[in-house]
């Protein structure tokens, strides 16, 4: 079934050629000595969305909160406009609208929305962030293991609804403007901790993982859009050394590098919860600098 995956990761490029007339190479904006806007979309993660009392919420600590402070620094012209959902945004509903965002974006879709920020906007627009995939796969993974068929299926969804996105956010802010794209860590490496089966699953999540991100790092190549490399940051593939992590209880377990840094940086291996801490989102926030012109 994995080698099915891979299949589709090489599919996906037949997908990309019929876009090939609509890919414009990305450039970095300029200020140019006017405002300029650096739009935010996506997933719950581009809002920052963190758990309170069990309750997901947005707050002002995600990556593009940080990232934006950290380039109106440098670029005090600089402006924020966030559109990505907090609740349940997949590369459907970013496309098509409707499912849980609906509300949000009036019955449209966040990408529509998108397109006439971006119109509106053209000429003093600097960059442009986007994380999307990771609710399209997440309902076919759980702490006690994966659904390969779900895999399968979801794989196909993204390959289908990502390039149009794409294709669409190019057209609407021009050639010159910077996109950049990013990869998922792995929350589910938080199933080591099972007893006896922990270790299978998290190494079963991991392939999924590292496939569906070489699925979207082709996608995003094909447009000439670099990629925050979040799951280098999180240390996802990395196994040694062993690191000790303390548990409320005050008991001591040595898990892989990678685990603990899933425990450490998202809210996974207590509360079940996939969203990064501040500290989490401090480390996306620096890959997205990592491959900023």
């Amino acid at each position: 079934m994995r080698s099915g995956w891979r299949r589709t990761t090489t599919g996906v490029l037949v997908v990309l050629a019929s876009l090939v007339t609509l890919a414009t190479p990305a450039h970095a904006g300029s200020e140019r000595g006017r405002p300029v806007w650096y739009l935010s979309l996506g997933d719950s993660l581009s809002v920052g969305v963190q758990p309170t009392g069990g309750v997901n919420h947005p707050t002002t600590n995600g990556y593009s909160d940080q990232l934006y402070q950290a380039l109106k620094s440098t670029s005090p012209k600089l402006q924020m406009k966030k559109l990505g959902c907090a609740i349940t945004e997949t590369t459907v509903t970013m496309l098509r609208g409707k499912g849980a965002c609906q509300d949000q974006y009036k019955g449209r879709s966040q990408l529509a929305d998108a397109v006439a920020f971006l119109r509106e906007h053209r000429g003093s627009m600097a960059l442009v962030t986007i994380d999307i995939g990771a609710n399209d796969l997440e309902p076919c993974g759980s702490l006690a293991g994966i659904d390969e068929e779900c895999v399968k299926e979801r794989f196909i969804d993204v390959a289908t609804n990502l390039p149009p996105i794409l294709a669409a956010l190019r057209l609407a802010a021009g050639p010159h403007v910077t996109i950049v794209g990013m990869n998922y860590y792995d929350p589910f490496l938080a199933a080591y901790l099972i007893p006896d089966i922990g270790p299978d699953i998290a190494a079963a999540a991991n392939e999924t993982l590292a496939s569906f991100n070489g699925l979207l790092g082709a996608i995003y190549r094909f447009f000439r859009i670099p990629v925050a490399d979040v799951a280098t940051a999180f240390h996802t593939d990395v196994v040694e050394p062993l690191v000790p992590i303390q548990f409320p209880n005050g008991s001591v377990v040595e898990v892989p590098l990678n685990v603990a840094t899933i425990c450490g940086l998202t809210y996974m291996c207590l509360e079940q919860n996939i969203h990064a801490t501040t500290e989490g989102y401090a480390l996306i926030t620096q890959a997205f600098l990592e491959v900023l012109p």
